[in-house]
């Protein structure tokens, strides 16, 4: 029992092959740079367990063309005979809206209603959609389902998710939270009742995704009460090239004083703030090699990253009323344990602190850093968005 598991965006695929027998990825690839004759295939084949590099350079014209490519890397490989030996294709979506709670099998009815919300995340959705369509081309007869990264928050009480602001905004342009990162946050949510060996519903928990894109969850009882994106991916924390919270006055103000137009400050705030707007680098590697040399600006990077986390942890403390664990994720979040100390400094008022051996350990095995005896557990997990992906659409088929 085969799933596919697709992640369409706008100039690359990524995609994974589950045995869902065991839950093993046979394959995990990406197409990079479609369309451009620097185009380049690149996938990992763990088939009898062991990590097989490849790399192909070729034009990859279309993203029909990169579906084409799969597929016949795919049966080359004998990892399947035709494209019905799957039993389905999951795609990643990255915004759902209110309609999308839940894995959704695509029907053309379905495609319509991502379109009417790709408003709401327009550098993404469209590529999705783009993939979404070429799969459903190129394999007509196998059922593919959409798996959301806002649905896991669609459980936000409103006093979370509505803004302050008029009302006919929520009713009439769906202003409103919806958060992003759902899949993460819900895999590694239920890792961390797998390792306490406790119910999910009975775990209140703080999730921290930190990569490039960062995002924290307050999960009460397996249900996400609260996140820290928004609308759109840019509120929250500091992140490689986005700002974050920010007052909205600031906007107005540059407009005035430098007379730039929304797009100039849009494409300011998503792709030269964050960390690469306090020091010049959004590879959180590049900050700590500065940090290290005495560059103060990357010293007050990671300071200001650290700070903006802690306050969430304390919010996130105070929606939950108690916490059983607080977990780190995501390329930073698993790797950089620098800074997961920096977060939990100072918090034994709350239960937390880092024992600095521990979190200095380096595994891919889920990972508990805690002092011994203190009442959070802090855990280190390895997410693993595309296994999550491939384990909703199972649950959506049957």
């Amino acid at each position: 029992m085969k799933i596919l598991v697709l992640n369409s965006g706008s100039s690359s695929i990524k995609y994974a092959l589950f045995e869902m027998s065991n839950q093993h990825v046979e394959i995990s690839g990406i197409i990079e740079a479609i369309g451009s004759p620097e185009s380049l295939h690149s996938y990992q084949l763990n088939v009898d367990y062991t990590n097989k590099k490849q790399v192909n350079q070729h034009e990859v014209s279309s993203h029909k063309h990169g579906l084409q490519e799969i597929f016949k890397t795919l049966t080359q490989l004998k990892l399947i005979t035709q494209v019905v030996d799957l039993l389905c294709i999951g795609h990643r979506v990255v915004h759902g809206g209110e309609k999308f709670s839940q894995p959704t099998i695509i029907t053309n009815e379905v495609l319509e209603e991502i379109k009417l919300v790709t408003p709401l995340a327009p550098l993404h959705n469209p590529a999705n959609l783009l993939g979404i369509e070429e799969a459903r081309a190129y394999a007509p007869n196998t059922p593919q389902v959409a798996v959301f990264d806002t649905a896991f928050h669609q459980t936000l009480p409103d006093y979370a998710f509505q803004y302050a602001v008029p009302e006919k905004w929520y009713s009439q342009l769906a202003v409103r939270r919806y958060g992003f990162h759902g899949t993460s946050h819900f895999y590694v949510a239920k890792q961390v009742a797998k390792s306490l060996e406790k119910p999910l519903e009975s775990l209140n928990i703080i999730s921290l995704h930190l990569g490039n894109g960062a995002s924290m969850a307050a999960i009460k009882q397996g249900l996400s009460i609260d996140t820290s994106m928004g609308m759109s991916p840019l509120e929250g924390l500091i992140m490689g090239t986005r700002s974050g919270d920010l007052d909205p006055a600031i906007i107005f103000y540059l407009q005035d004083k430098l007379e730039l137009s929304c797009a100039e400050i849009k494409n300011s705030l998503n792709k030269e703030s964050g960390l690469k707007g306090i020091c010049h680098e959004n590879d959180m590697r590049a900050v700590h090699q500065l940090a290290e040399s005495g560059d103060k600006q990357a010293q007050l990077a990671l300071a200001m990253v650290s700070y903006r986390i802690k306050k969430y942890i304390g919010a996130y403390f105070a929606v939950l009323g108690e916490v059983d664990a607080i977990v780190f994720t995501g390329g930073i979040g698993e790797n950089d344990s620098v800074l997961r100390e920096m977060c939990c400094a100072d918090l034994k008022l709350f239960g937390i602190a880092v024992d600095s051996d521990k979190n200095r350990q380096v595994s891919t095995d889920i990972r508990h850093i805690e002092q011994e005896g203190m009442p959070v557990k802090i855990l280190v997990i390895a997410t693993n968005e595309e296994l999550e992906i491939a384990l909703q659409a199972k649950a959506c088929i049957a």
